[in-house]
């Protein structure tokens, strides 16, 4: 189910660099609205600034994530002046540019960081997403989730050495890692008690329920038949659902067969009548009513909008 959370969630390609920093250092990284930023330390140590906290250590194997796209900066120190270019992720050549740029010899301590942003769709985040902290830091310990280090290992020397296959590999190994940094941070550890989302995701009743909307979405289901699935009483389930995921039962069912609608007419071109019928729709215009009232516009024109968008050089 996470899966599917980060599929109907992506907007285009993530973005990374492997960067060298020569103290003394300080970037800026601009905010990115629709975006989810990340820094991992491979080697030595750092300081994260964010614009509304007190600075956080980092030290290598540190893997912090930003899951709201707020700006930041990085920096040897605390008191080290930040650079007057900020490193702007949406635009996919600053970071070649800016890794290339920094990674001289100053004679100062070196510190290497993997940064970047996953492209997002502001206009449908998923609630998990909302419930996320502004910041995830997860320190680097012994024996402390090592699919995770495993993915930052990968990413790095990929990043380090692209070798055949590489503008396959790295994206793939992009999502692999946010697939884990959310993996973490959901599971209950001694010191982490994520609520909201997270917490949803951790009850066996809600997260069968909702396993059943994600697997099978074209399903006429009912609180009845979702509190089946949970094995759960109607009325005990709707409140433990709704308590949990912020939103009713079919509700949150509605929303996710407009999202995943939303996404099959972007990235697929399936006619109006199959998109209908594969989100639980057997009347086209009902569909097209009930797309419209959550997207603001029928689906065809959304269609035809979302295809213009990503045509080169357009504007909108």
């Amino acid at each position: 189910m996470l899966s599917d959370v980060i599929t109907v969630m992506r907007a285009g390609q993530p973005r990374s660099a492997r960067v060298t920093w020569h103290a003394p250092w300080g970037q800026r990284f601009e905010p990115v609205p629709g975006a989810s930023g990340f820094q991992v330390v491979l080697q030595g140590s750092c300081w994260l600034l964010p614009t509304s906290a007190d600075p956080i250590p980092l030290a290598a194997g540190d893997v912090v994530f930003l899951p709201h796209g707020r700006g930041h900066a990085l920096a040897d120190s605390p008191m080290t002046p930040l650079s007057a270019q900020a490193c702007d992720p949406n635009d996919p050549r600053f970071l070649q540019r800016h890794a290339a740029t920094v990674d001289r010899v100053n004679g100062g301590p070196v510190t290497i960081t993997l940064c970047g942003a996953y492209q997002l769709d502001p206009t449908r985040a998923h609630p998990l997403l909302l419930s996320l902290p502004e910041i995830i830091h997860l320190p680097a310990g012994p024996g402390q989730h090592p699919r995770l280090r495993a993915a930052v290992e990968l990413l790095g020397a990929e990043l380090e050495q692209p070798g055949l296959g590489a503008d396959a590999a790295i994206p793939s190994l992009l999502d692999t890692l946010l697939v884990y940094i959310l993996r973490t941070w959901i599971q209950p550890q001694p010191d982490n008690n994520p609520g909201g989302w997270a917490a949803a995701l951790n009850d066996p009743p809600v997260t069968a329920a909702l396993h059943a909307i994600h697997r099978d979405t074209a399903h006429p289901w009912t609180v009845a038949s979702l509190a089946a699935q949970a094995g759960l009483s109607r009325a005990p389930f709707a409140r433990r659902f709704t308590t949990l995921v912020g939103q009713p039962p079919l509700t949150y069912l509605t929303w996710w067969r407009m999202t995943t609608a939303a996404r099959l007419l972007r990235d697929t071109g399936a006619p109006l009548n199959a998109v209908a019928v594969k989100v639980g729709y057997s009347s086209e215009f009902a569909f097209a009513a009930a797309f419209k009232r959550a997207h603001g516009s029928p689906p065809g024109q959304y269609r035809r909008a979302a295809h213009t968008q990503r045509q080169p050089g357009s504007t909108q």
